[in-house]
């Protein structure tokens, strides 16, 4: 589904992404992990075209995005959220939703401003399709709360409503565990198994090693910017490479242990 060749980024006197290749089938779920400073974060702005590569490409479906705006690539199917969420924290929970569908929106802006029958019908659609979004991660009974009120933990899942309602094919989700406590992680590895059953093809960055262990089909290994490994969960768990940069054996132990030896 998506294809980095190549890809790099450099900036003044440092070589963040050093030539990854990257590719992410449709309809797995695809991890990035390395230690802090490897490329992840970078590597995720070059994919959602938030930074243009220095040199490499990018494709989805066969369809060069190299140079394509974010704008484009939402356009195309491609959803981000972010480290730190990012939402209108005064306007309601079902609003926040509603703003992800702008670029499914049918109706002309002189419809909108005299609101002409398509802009109602359009709107009417909208809250239908948010109120289903809200109810799949189970936000329906709090549509009408400002959205900063809500835990920390629901204002992931209103993230994630919100990506949904762009109706993605591909979700780039960056540190979506971040902050949570292991009841909120445990339900967020059971959201994001039910956004996969959508068709839904997610690729994700996270520290958290269990989420990522038991979440992934394949995960790729940044250090220093380059890939030093890539497989399924148990084989990059197994690489010497990656216990010596980044797991260290004490921990590939233990998640040997929890995720079968």
């Amino acid at each position: 589904m998506l294809t980095a060749s190549k890809l790099t980024k450099q900036f003044t006197g440092l070589l963040a992404v050093n030539e990854v290749d990257v590719a992410v089938e449709a309809g797995s779920v695809h991890g990035i992990i390395g230690p802090n400073g490897a490329g992840k974060t970078t590597l995720f702005n070059l994919i959602s075209g938030l930074l243009p590569p220095t040199s490499g490409s990018l494709t989805l479906d066969g369809r060069d995005i190299t140079a394509a705006a974010p704008y484009e690539r939402t356009r195309l199917g491609v959803a981000r959220t972010f480290q730190n969420i990012r939402m209108f924290s005064d306007m309601t929970v079902i609003e926040n939703v509603m703003t992800g569908m702008h670029t499914r929106l049918e109706y002309s802006g002189v419809a909108a401003l005299f609101r002409l029958p398509a802009f109602r019908r359009g709107e009417r659609a909208a809250k239908e399709r948010a109120t289903e979004l809200l109810e799949f991660v189970n936000l329906a009974g709090k549509a009408r709360s400002r959205s900063g009120d809500l835990s920390y933990g629901d204002q992931r899942r209103l993230e994630i409503a919100r990506a949904l309602a762009g109706d993605p094919r591909l979700l780039l989700l960056d540190e979506p565990a971040a902050g949570m406590n292991p009841t909120e992680t445990r339900d967020l590895a059971t959201l994001l198994r039910q956004v996969g059953q959508r068709d839904i093809t997610l690729l994700l960055v996270e520290h958290n090693m269990g989420f990522v262990m038991d979440l992934c089909d394949r995960i790729t290994v940044l250090n220093f910017g380059r890939k030093i490994a890539e497989g399924t969960p148990r084989q990059v768990r197994d690489d010497p490479s990656v216990i010596e940069a980044y797991l260290g054996t004490k921990v590939a132990e233990r998640l040997a242990k929890a995720h079968g030896a």
